[in-house]
């Protein structure tokens, strides 16, 4: 049985309850984590405040950069430990799994050198003064993080915090904590004082919902969905508290009759297969020029129709949904494109291998999907690939903004003029113009617009969301 992870001990929840952990290759149980509550967040809150005011606070930021990377070189040398907890909670791939933890080990690489980097600024102002700037951490912070990603949105979000010299209490989805509680015990391995970093596990609603209300927490980052999203600010506005949300999107890739298909299609399948479709930033829509539509149809569908999909550990190009009801919620998608008479063109396999009682879903291409319909609209978080023609430049940047989402877009053509108009046009948060997702981008800031939520994470930028500009103005004649 696993346990929270609060002032670098292991702690059972104080009520005692616990959740089963599900294997999504078989649907299995084969560990428990606390069911924790509002006292258990309480008891983290506090030792992060205690440390944040006490060693954490009085560490020069060479010092915290020490730490940041001393935990990264640990994180390196225990990846492929970290690897198969994630595999084995989140039913990863093992090659996606392996990836997750080199990204979680180059985020606290990242934010280790920026730490002492983080300057302040002086402003010409009137005779006899000197006005200057300087950036303050927020104290303690909370972090929900999401089940798909949990290393590397963990290095993102905690790296970025500790890094501005935050203390953090982090919840975990209760699909997929393993790996984050495996994190925290190597950082006190390290050296990370008692209460830099605690990990709460439970339900949303429960220890989510206390984590947002409690007092003592001075900033939130949330990544999940735009209702819970929702739910996190209300409380958070009740006392002040800035928040940073990440919100999912509805992604396009957007392909022109120039562009160079031999690279562009094993990216857009990539796009939308990793991680069994369950990413933020998955390309699940692509929208392409009416006079090559048909003919990349058909090389979409040849390559939809190769995929394979089976349990984890044979490494197969997807692997498992998270949980059964993911699952469903898939199947009622398909179902409704089904009922509207949208066109499927190819379908990949699950293998005779895969567990009955696992979470599969073969990768889908639909096409001629309407622009209203809810599978172009919303989130499905599967590996279902919608494809919409377009006339004309026009017409693509219409359809790539039709939704409430901004998170990401990709735009694929040879026209150089083209490829800045799009990239002005386009209301996404971060644009890539002939590729998608620049192999993950540690360094690129990271966010949306519109409901895909606001604040930056990742990159440079990511700090200024985890601390607090103090202006001082010194009269002195």
């Amino acid at each position: 049985m696993q346990l929270n992870f609060i002032a670098n001990q292991s702690i059972a929840s104080l009520s005692g309850r616990t959740l089963p952990v599900i294997d999504p290759s078989d649907g299995q149980p084969f560990d428990e984590i606390p069911r924790s509550d509002e006292r258990d967040i309480d008891a983290a809150v506090r030792a992060a405040r205690a440390c944040f005011d006490g060693p954490w606070g009085k560490l020069s930021a060479a010092e915290r950069g020490r730490l940041l990377m001393a935990l990264s070189r640990k994180v390196a040398e225990h990846a492929d430990e970290l690897a198969a907890i994630e595999q084995r909670d989140c039913g990863k791939p093992t090659r996606q799994a392996q990836a997750d933890a080199a990204a979680l080990a180059r985020y606290f690489e990242f934010y280790a050198g920026a730490c002492d980097k983080l300057h302040g600024d002086t402003i010409p102002y009137q005779a006899g003064y000197s006005v200057f700037t300087w950036r303050e951490p927020h104290g303690v912070t909370g972090h929900v993080i999401p089940w798909n990603y949990p290393m590397q949105i963990f290095g993102r979000s905690v790296g970025g915090a500790l890094a501005a010299g935050n203390c953090c209490v982090v919840k975990p989805a209760e699909d997929a904590c393993l790996s984050l509680i495996r994190v925290a015990q190597l950082a006190a391995e390290v050296g990370f004082p008692p209460g830099a970093i605690n990990i709460v596990t439970g339900y949303g609603h429960e220890v989510g919902d206390a984590l947002a209300r409690h007092p003592g927490i001075d900033h939130i980052s949330f990544t999940g969905s735009p209702k819970v999203g929702t739910l996190i600010q209300q409380v958070a506005a009740e006392r002040h508290c800035p928040v940073t949300l990440e919100l999912g999107g509805k992604s396009p890739q957007i392909i022109f009759a120039d562009a160079d298909l031999d690279a562009a299609v094993p990216v857009i399948i990539n796009a939308i297969v990793q991680n069994a479709g369950q990413t933020c930033s998955a390309g699940s829509r692509v929208l392409i020029e009416q006079a090559i539509y048909d003919p990349l149809l058909v090389r979409l569908g040849e390559a939809f129709e190769a995929l394979r999909v089976g349990p984890a550990t044979l490494d197969l190009d997807v692997g498992p949904l998270i949980r059964q009801s993911q699952q469903q919620r898939v199947w009622d998608f398909l179902s409704d494109a089904q009922s509207a008479g949208i066109p499927m063109v190819a379908q990949g396999t699950v293998v005779d291998e895969a567990p009955e009682t696992g979470f599969y879903q073969a990768p889908v291409l639909l096409a001629d999907v309407p622009v209203a319909h809810r599978i172009a609209q919303e989130e499905v978080f599967g590996p279902v690939l919608s494809a919409m023609p377009f006339k004309d430049e026009d017409h693509a940047v219409e359809l790539a903004n039709a939704t409430q989402f901004g998170l990401v877009a990709g735009v694929w053509t040879g026209d150089g003029a083209r490829q800045f108009r799009m990239a002005r046009r386009v209301k996404s948060g971060q644009v890539f113009i002939n590729n998608y997702g620049a192999g993950g981008g540690v360094e690129l800031p990271f966010g949306g617009y519109k409901s895909s939520g606001y604040g930056r994470e990742k990159g440079f930028e990511a700090l200024h969301g985890f601390t607090v500009l103090k202006t001082v103005a010194v009269r002195h004649g």
